[in-house]
């Protein structure tokens, strides 16, 4: 169908939307956002508004990208970059639950989902096919990798690599073994990452150097273990932790 925008929404003159997108009542997509095809903003939304930043200039260029096939469903909010000439990029085919919200500068993969209330502070990176549990909240400048599942009411301050699910405050529970299965991950892969996964966690030592120390070596193959070392290479926080050996989740060597 052709793109429709309900009676009493409002898209400022500026605004670019893509093919077969639909703007519903009372949302509200600022001059500020490009939009893909078949993007669906819900009622009460805020796609595109100024950050929540009390040094940021109003007159200053910025914006908002969200990609194809993404859902922002009622009262979520999308605040624009607080730089000039960039812009909050939210991925295609993402799905943003009610009353979630994306802060300045973030970047959201594709297939992500926000469930109710996720929040997202300033520059925030969260990787494709990644689903953060209803009322999780993740401090500014935080990575969250491909493919992780954050629990409900989880609190993240800290970087969370590629295919973990991560619980409470910043506690890793177990790689996300149901998660890999349904992308179609390979058995190698799997093994590998099990792997890695139990000698970055249980391993005295620096994290960074340790992993750079597995990466350097031969016994690591498959292309997602060492995308899951790399992950360690990069960022200014600290990394979550493991509290104790997951007592599931594994997938066996033989």
């Amino acid at each position: 169908m052709p793109t429709s925008i309900h009676p009493t929404a409002i898209v400022e003159p500026g605004a670019v939307l893509g093919a077969d997108c639909e703007i519903m009542a009372h949302a509200i997509v600022t001059k500020h956002c490009v939009l893909g095809d078949r993007v669906v903003v819900h009622p009460f939304a805020v796609v595109g508004g100024d950050p929540q930043y009390l040094k940021f200039d109003r007159s200053l260029a910025s914006g908002v990208t969200v990609g194809s096939g993404t859902v922002i469903r009622e009262h979520v909010t999308i605040n624009r970059s607080i730089h000039a000439d960039q812009a909050t990029m939210v991925g295609a085919n993402c799905f943003l639950m009610a009353t979630s919200h994306v802060a300045h500068d973030c970047v959201v993969g594709d297939h992500a989902v926000l469930a109710n209330a996720a929040l997202l502070a300033g520059h925030v990176t969260i990787g494709a096919h990644t689903f953060m549990g209803g009322g999780s909240a993740v401090h500014q400048f935080c990575r969250i990798g491909e493919s992780v599942m954050v629990a409900g009411l989880a609190a993240i301050t800290r970087d969370v690599p590629h295919y973990l699910m991560v619980a409470e405050r910043d506690d890793v529970i177990a790689f996300n073994v149901v998660g890999l299965r349904r992308r179609g991950f390979s058995r190698e892969a799997m093994v590998e990452l099990k792997r890695a996964f139990a000698e970055i966690f249980f391993t005295t030592g620096n994290i960074r150097n340790v992993a750079a120390d597995m990466l350097a070596g031969s016994q690591y193959a498959t292309v997602e273990a060492r995308q899951f070392l790399d992950f360690f290479k990069e960022g200014k926080r600290g990394f979550v932790r493991a509290r104790r050996r997951p007592t599931g989740g594994a997938v066996d060597d033989e």
